[in-house]
């Protein structure tokens, strides 16, 4: 009789042997009750001035929780840092058919950034998330870049009408951008459903005005002891990085995914 689970069971059981500590079912303990990974870009050691990623939301949340895909980069002014911001969809069951996009931040102190108004409207009053519907498996495209009025701009281009939706402006200091990176933030029990997005089209544009295409990423799990979800996953599809939640960890924390060379 052939077990048809033996492979299943050992890698349970190395794990076990190794001293592996999982969480793959239950919520994630960190302080916000959330689990997140992400992929840190290899980029020039160059000032940036805007950057951008294309996401696709090819597997759906099915569960009433929040999810949260984001474009995170740190501004920096005369060289030194003096915040961050993310900037992404999300999967929040509060809005209108749980369409919602996010554009917010922290200053190095650990202060809300301020804003600008934005013209979207908020279900929750939120000013840095606002109402937005997406469509899963359809395309959209994400920008940070230097706001023409002041601080620093987040947009979202729907890829299929070819419609950008300039969410606000953050108002905080910085000559550029540092340490792009994408995330996911998942808010669910660590043994719900499986959901995934798709990144392609990486770009950093330096001050000089050079676009630089990211093809590596280094990637990176909120640990067991820090609250996270053993069971999330990133890796690569051909031409793009996969972020996936309750599925096999086959990519190590700190390893380098690359794309295939054109």
């Amino acid at each position: 009789m052939v077990c048809q689970h033996g492979p299943v069971l050992r890698s349970f059981l190395e794990k076990i042997t190794r001293g592996t500590q999982l969480r793959e079912s239950g919520l994630p303990t960190s302080s916000n009750r959330a689990s997140s990974f992400h992929l840190f870009w290899d980029v020039p050691p160059e000032p940036l001035a805007e950057v951008r990623a294309t996401i696709e939301v090819i597997e759906p949340p099915t569960v009433e929780r929040l999810y949260f895909w984001a474009l995170q980069a740190s501004f920096e002014h005369g060289g030194l840092g003096t915040g961050g911001a993310h900037f992404g969809l999300q999967y929040h069951p509060s809005y209108p058919e749980a369409g919602a996009v996010n554009w917010g931040g922290y200053h190095k102190g650990g202060r809300v950034l301020d804003g600008s108004d934005s013209a979207l409207p908020s279900a929750l009053d939120n000013p840095n998330t606002r109402t937005y519907r997406w469509h899963p498996r359809r395309r959209y495209r994400y920008r940070i870049y230097r706001s023409p009025d002041r601080g620093w701009r987040g947009s979202v281009t729907d890829l299929t009408t070819e419609t950008e939706t300039v969410v606000r402006d953050l108002w905080v200091e910085g000559d550029n951008l540092i340490a792009p990176m994408v995330w996911t933030e998942a808010f669910c029990d660590c043994g719900e459903p499986s959901a995934a997005v798709h990144w392609t089209d990486l770009e950093a544009v330096t001050v000089a005005g050079q676009a630089h295409r990211v093809t590596a990423a280094r990637v990176n799990y909120q640990a067991y002891a820090e609250g996270g979800c053993t069971n999330t996953n990133s890796s690569v599809d051909g031409h793009g990085f996969v972020q996936r939640t309750a599925t096999e960890r086959n990519t190590k924390s700190g390893s380098t995914l690359r794309l295939p060379l054109d």
